[in-house]
This record gives structure tokens, sequence and C-alpha cells, in this order.
């Protein structure tokens, strides 16, 4: 596995030389500073933990800093753990997104956006009873039914029904890297993204 912390900036569009247009996300991944490694001999499996982001000294715990000072790193704000590293890298170096080529497929791991509290139109995708009739009312957007009659009498689990919505871990597979400009640490991907702009991705293959 080889993997990096990014943030999402936003998205846009890319045009192909024979004038095909694709929708992309843009990232800035990295660069990253290999703050542990870990190895079979010394915790039972190899990884590589990566940390990004600065983060101001007042906020930061005296125990925070010594484990960033061991890699001569400035305190960071985010740290991922990516195990079976595939890149050699040593403490203290960092990872940039040259580590992925353009037309590479990798995946992508997000917190998708919270939506609150909502109803089964919009959490489930219910169409509702259709054309008010037969004196129904105020019934467009109502689950309907929610089980049996007196033999259970209970909602069986599973019942798909109003709730939180949004703010779940989520992985999109088989995004293709568009373009990479190293210079700016920005890698495209193709299609959406889980999470707001400026929210904390993984990429990752």
């Amino acid at each position: 596995m080889k993997g990096i912390i990014g943030k999402k900036i936003g998205m846009t569009s890319v045009f192909s030389p024979d004038g095909k247009q694709t929708a992309v996300t843009i990232i800035e991944a990295g660069p990253c500073v290999v703050t542990q490694v870990k190895t079979q001999e010394s915790d039972g499996y190899t990884s590589h933990q990566l940390a990004f982001g600065e983060k101001k000294e007042k906020h930061t715990t005296a125990a925070q800093k010594n484990h960033f000072a061991k890699s001569n790193t400035s305190p960071k704000q985010f740290v991922k753990e990516f195990r079976n590293f595939s890149i050699e890298k040593a403490l203290g170096e960092s990872v940039t997104v040259d580590i992925f080529t353009e037309g590479e497929k990798v995946e992508v791991v997000g917190t998708s956006k919270g939506k609150g509290f909502q109803g089964v139109v919009k959490r489930h995708g219910f169409h509702g009873v259709g054309e008010q009739s037969h004196g129904q009312h105020d019934r467009q957007r109502a689950p309907g039914s929610l089980g049996n009659s007196s033999d259970a009498s209970r909602v069986m689990k599973g019942v798909r029904m109003a709730g939180r919505m949004g703010g779940d871990r989520v992985k999109v597979k088989a995004l293709k890297v568009v373009k990479i400009f190293p210079e700016k640490n920005y890698i495209l991907v193709s299609g959406s993204v889980p999470g707001h702009i400026g929210s904390i991705v993984f990429i990752q293959k």
C-alpha cells in the first residue's frame, strides 16, 4: 500500500486534447512527514505513520511534542497510519504527490457531509404517496406503514426511517488520477470526493 494525507480544495473541470471534459476534485496532498516507522520485529506488523498540517505549539501536549521531535519536525495536526507501506521512507522523510502517477487508479477515504436529522424522502429516496386523494392530508413525505399488526406488535429491526444522515466514513474506489501539480502539491482525481471543502481525506492504493 502507498498513501498520503490531503485536504479537499474543491472541484473543477479539465479538458483532454480531443476536447473531452472531465469533472475533477482538487486535493492538496502533502507534503507529509514520516513520524513513525513500525516493523515486524518491534510491533508485529509493518506500517508508516504520516503527519500533515501545521499545529500551534500551545495546542500540543508534551507527549505529542516529544513524538514529533523524534522525527525532527514541528507539531502536526493530522496523523494517519498506512500499513504495509510499499515505498521505503525513513523517519523524518517527506512523502509528496510524486508517489502517484497520472492515469493511476486510487481510493479516497473521507467523511461525508453531515445533513442532520432528515426524513425518509431525502435519506432513503422514498417517493411519498403520489397524488393526494381519499382525504389524505399532508402525506406526501410521510414514511407510511412501519410493520406488522398484533402478531409482532413492534417495529422490526432494519426498517428505513427518518434519522441522522451523513457524517459517515466513506471510501470511493477506482478514482483516476487525472493531473498532478508537484510544485503546488495538488492532485486532481476524477469524480467527486466525500466531505466538505477543507475536509481531510486519505488517498491510497
